[in-house]
């Protein structure tokens, strides 16, 4: 069996972070949303909040966490991300309920850390 593409690895993780997460009660937006400088690998609804979903994977926690890949740069292009998409949907960031989490995946997902509010602004 040859190597698995890092574009087909992304995706299977984080189409299982939406099976978690959608177990856990959030339903799907949208998948993979791109605005210049930055990419959400999911957008999710949890009750009336919008949820910016980052997926990050790690084999193993021998190299760090990783929720510890997510940089203030990453961060800064998924906040610039989500603003495009509220403004593409009508909706202003001042008076929509959303927030930002991360799904950390490690050992092939048999240990996933959901991190809700793991994401700032400021």
């Amino acid at each position: 069996m040859g190597m698995i593409s890092k574009t087909h690895k992304g995706k299977h993780y984080e189409a299982v972070a939406e099976r978690y997460l959608s177990g856990d009660g959030l339903s799907i937006i949208t998948r993979n949303f791109h605005a210049r400088g930055g990419e959400i690998d999911l957008i999710m609804r949890d009750g009336q909040t919008i949820v910016f979903v980052e997926v990050r994977y790690r084999q193993s926690q021998h190299y760090g966490h990783a929720a510890e890949t997510v940089t203030k740069s990453k961060m800064n292009n998924i906040i610039r991300a989500a603003n495009v998409w509220l403004k593409q949907q009508g909706l202003s960031s001042y008076t929509t309920d959303y927030r930002f989490d991360l799904i950390a995946i490690h050992n092939d997902g048999k240990e996933i850390d959901w991190i809700q509010n793991a994401i700032t602004q400021g």
